[in-house]
């Protein structure tokens, strides 16, 4: 992706965390059949590999796994939060007028080559690990054993697996790094004032202007 210096994150931590954060992900493969996506909850183990790596499933009438299978590469897109800019956030707007809109946003860009399994007892794991993460935190969290198990076994017949380890990453916090400081104290005001909850994440993610600003 287009990705400025003043925008690119290059910590390695940091790009596992803004990936957790983002809880449903859009893989994107190139094969027989042309451009094909998903959008699919992934697990990221950081500890294997490099980079870390994805663990994720698909429905097994879904053709897109035949990508992964044939040793496509894959495009993982992680997309955090974002928010459009107002040019009236801009002090300059009312010194020179010389301010256009644009969209602030934090996006995560992971490549590999996947491994696709079918094994049962391997999906069962997945789809457990899957369901553990996204059940925490409710006041009675549903587990795999809580459905009957014949019919557990009949859903992972249905499914693939998928274990892509991270070949090359990329991570973008577009925050208004390349304004002035007046100008990205004027964003961050703007957003937080904004009724709209996504607007009032994004500025929590901007860095407060300092005391010396």
């Amino acid at each position: 992706m287009y990705n400025p210096k003043a925008f690119a994150v290059e910590d390695l931590p940091q790009l596992h965390r803004m990936m957790d954060d983002c809880r449903l992900a859009v893989l994107i493969t190139q094969g027989e059949h042309g451009l094909q996506a998903s959008h699919l909850p992934l697990l990221l183990d950081t500890q294997q590999g490099p980079n870390g790596t994805l663990y994720g499933h698909m429905a097994r009438a879904n053709p897109q796994w035949r990508d992964l299978q044939a040793g496509a590469e894959a495009l993982v897109v992680f997309a955090g939060a974002d928010a459009y800019v107002s040019p009236a956030f801009y002090p300059g707007k009312a010194e020179h007028g010389k301010v256009v809109p644009t969209w602030n946003y934090l996006a995560i860009h992971a490549y590999g080559s996947a491994e696709v399994f079918s094994d049962p007892h391997r999906l069962r794991n997945l789809v457990s690990a899957l369901t553990d993460r996204h059940e925490t935190g409710r006041s009675q969290p549903w587990k795999l054993d809580d459905a009957p198990a014949e019919y557990i076994d009949s859903m992972l017949k249905a499914i693939v697996g998928f274990a892509l380890p991270i070949q090359r990453l990329e991570g973008k916090r577009k925050l208004s790094q390349n304004r002035s400081p007046a100008d990205a104290a004027g964003v961050r005001n703007g957003l937080a004032a904004s009724p709209d909850p996504q607007d009032q994440t994004l500025a929590r993610l901007m860095p407060a202007p300092s005391s010396k600003e």
